[in-house]
């Protein structure tokens, strides 16, 4: 007898790259963080700071945009916005305030100048904005690096709701909803097998970056970091002739490079750190309460053995990052980092959008974590 009992819908295979990828981008994040206060005195951390720093976050902001959707949002959709990215940023700029006038005496609260790591939040949200509109014009990313260069000629776009930093990297947002337009991934075979020539291209790639750093350090030196923050005008950055925007053309340019190589070396299959890429939002938002106090107490700095206290860094910001992306971390945070304030929103009338959320659910940078 034929059961006419309709059968499940097949679950949505995860593709382990892009967790690994997720994993090793907060990893990152967290390791330059924590490296940061040792570049004044170690040239050595800051050939680690300069190489993380030249294309960690446009490779963070690359897989956000290859699993966004440019259609226009459903109420759902919108709903989701203000509980995975408004919501946390409140939260947690808030808790950054009380923490900050107990520790400092700083009674300055202001919503629209983000914390330390929370402008990525409210870059997140300006790019879900954008994004709709970008993509009914021709040649989307072309606009989105014309933005980029040019947002940098105009001093009045500022820190202010992270909106120059936001337009700065949109170009690697727009690149990764691009990529999954053009269907390079699969035409590419890159998630099933790789090559050692192509991966050797990316090792060639990312020792001929750290043999530049290493070399020419003295030049290094006297470029401002901001201009890989993407967060100054040029004119904040020093540099008030007419071809600045060049020179933040060539450091996209370096970091679509750097991101490239990256994305070649991320491992395909499943490994011991591919579970760990559901909570990077967890890792990313709560690993600066744990540097917060080592910075501030200047614990990392003035050490006799400066290149062993580097190395130790490195090895605690992994550690914490593995630690914050556990399982028992994400239940104790699960209510500031993933609240769900029902009682905020007033209900629809159609079925299909009063439907609650499923046992699985998205954070900001696209990834589904798994109940």
């Amino acid at each position: 007898m034929t059961s006419t009992a309709t059968a499940p819908a097949p679950r949505k295979q995860r593709v382990p790259l892009w967790d690994n990828a997720r994993f090793a981008c907060v990893a990152l994040v967290v390791v330059g963080h924590g490296v940061q206060r040792l570049t004044a005195d170690n040239d050595r951390a800051l050939v680690v700071y300069l190489f993380i720093y030249a294309f960690h976050m446009p490779a963070f902001a690359l897989i956000s945009g290859y699993f966004s959707n440019a259609a226009p949002p459903s109420s759902r959709q919108m709903k989701r916005v203000i509980t995975d990215i408004l919501l946390p940023y409140v939260i947690m700029q808030t808790i950054w305030t009380v923490v900050q006038y107990l520790v400092e005496g700083t009674t300055s609260a202001n919503p629209t100048t983000p914390h330390w790591t929370l402008w990525f939040l409210l870059a997140l949200g300006v790019f879900r904005l954008v994004l709709p509109y970008l993509v009914l014009l021709r040649w989307p990313l072309l606009l989105s690096v014309l933005f980029s260069i040019g947002v940098g000629y105009f001093s009045n776009v500022d820190s202010t709701f992270s909106l120059s930093r936001a337009i700065g990297i949109l170009p690697f947002f727009v690149l990764g909803w691009q990529l999954r337009q053009w269907k390079l991934v699969e035409k590419w075979h890159v998630i099933e097998r790789q090559t050692w020539l192509i991966r050797g291209v990316a090792i060639a790639v990312f020792a001929a970056w750290a043999v530049s750093l290493v070399l020419f350090i003295d030049f290094w030196k006297s470029i401002d970091v901001h201009w890989l923050f993407y967060d100054d005008s040029y004119d904040g950055l020093g540099q008030t002739d007419w071809w600045a925007g060049l020179v933040r053309l060539a450091f996209l340019l370096l970091a679509t490079l750097l991101s490239a190589a990256f994305f070649v070396l991320v491992p395909r299959s499943e490994t011991w750190i591919t579970g760990f890429g559901q909570a990077t939002m967890y890792v990313y938002l709560l690993h600066s309460f744990i540097l917060y106090p080592l910075r501030e107490t200047g614990i990392l700095k003035n050490d006799p053995t400066p290149d062993l206290l580097l190395v130790a860094v490195i090895l605690a910001g992994i550690a914490i990052s593995i630690a914050l992306a556990s399982p028992l971390i994400r239940r104790i945070f699960r209510p500031i980092i993933e609240p769900k304030p029902r009682w905020l929103f007033i209900e629809l009338d159609t079925g299909k959008e009063r439907k609650p959320a499923g046992p699985s659910r998205k954070d900001p940078t696209g990834s589904t974590r798994d109940r």
